[in-house]
């Protein structure tokens, strides 16, 4: 799953998480003091005994180089140009995460597509991009998991072709689906699309796009008939007016998780971390923050099984 999402979403309608209150002490690493009403993440704290959990060199180093998949809300994506910091559920979850690790976040935006292999030779400790948790990944990549998202499909508002959830892939049959470039969106539709031949039915087609803007451009063209992206970042399109899509609803949900190279010492330190993010409120309220609490999981897992 292309983890900032597949599609270039319309710049996000401001959202507006909870404010943390009452007289209660908070616990260790909670948000204290009066942040930004907007920003559940700048009153996050170090936590010693999460942060002692990393290797020995990052602690020295105090750093951790992060590659980022910038694509669109509520994921991740650059609200005013690239000229200005990216902002997201990705983007709060990594720096909610560095701040009770105690560290700072090196953050270089990379194409979804060439983050997991990077991992591999160095270049990153870690990515994020709404990353979905396969059987197929898990071979070579390690995952800790902060979001349940998944695969979804949305067409134009107004295509009288297509209007129900789509639950079973034939019902695309004859029809040109777009989607984005290296993503379990595309290996799902290339896995299944001799289902139409066994029906008896014309193929569907595949048209990928490594830009995530030329999807969206496509489907108000005309040029395909559906998308198949994130299960949030369609339906977060879809309350946008002027983007004009309708959401069909979730077609395969998957664990959402950061990016790690095989075997990497980082992965309890971060799991620990995303797990004080959850029991201290900071979570759930960046998730209210983006609309997409309905993903919310209860804890951070390594290296999951994928969802049947």
């Amino acid at each position: 799953m292309r983890t900032a999402a597949a599609l270039a979403l319309l710049p996000l309608l401001a959202l507006t998480a909870c404010g943390s209150g009452g007289a209660a002490p908070a616990p260790a690493g909670a948000p204290t003091g009066s942040g930004p009403a907007d920003d559940p993440v700048a009153a996050v704290r170090t936590v010693d005994s999460v942060a002692s959990l990393l290797p020995a060199d990052v602690r020295r180093t105090g750093t951790l180089r992060i590659g980022s998949s910038i694509g669109s809300p509520p994921s991740a994506y650059y609200p005013n140009g690239q000229d200005k910091p990216p902002a997201g559920q990705d983007i709060d979850i990594a720096d909610a995460v560095a701040k009770v690790l105690g560290v700072k976040l090196e953050r270089q935006g990379a194409s979804f597509e060439t983050i997991l292999p990077a991992l591999g030779s160095g270049k990153y400790d870690l990515g994020t991009g709404n990353f979905g948790v396969t059987a197929e990944r898990l071979k070579t990549v390690d995952f800790v998991t902060y979001i349940n998202d998944g695969q979804g499909f949305a067409v134009k508002t107004g295509n009288t072709g297509l209007t129900t959830r789509i639950t079973d892939l034939v019902q695309l049959c004859g029809l040109t689906v777009g989607t984005g470039a290296g993503t379990t969106f595309e290996k799902t539709l290339t896995a299944q699309q001799g289902v139409c031949a066994a029906a008896g039915r014309k193929p569907y087609e595949i048209k990928v796009f490594s830009d995530p803007g030329a999807v969206t451009t496509a489907l108000q063209q005309g040029r395909i008939d559906v998308v198949m992206s994130t299960i949030n970042g369609l339906r977060h399109q879809a309350a946008q007016p002027a983007a004009r899509t309708t959401f069909l609803g979730e077609y395969h949900r998957l664990d959402v998780g950061f990016a790690f190279k095989k075997d990497s010492p980082l992965t309890p330190a971060v799991q620990a971390a995303v797990n004080e993010l959850i029991r201290n409120g900071t979570y759930a309220a960046i998730l209210k923050k983006w609309g997409t609490s309905a993903s919310a999981i209860d804890t951070s897992q390594i290296n999951p099984a994928e969802h049947p």
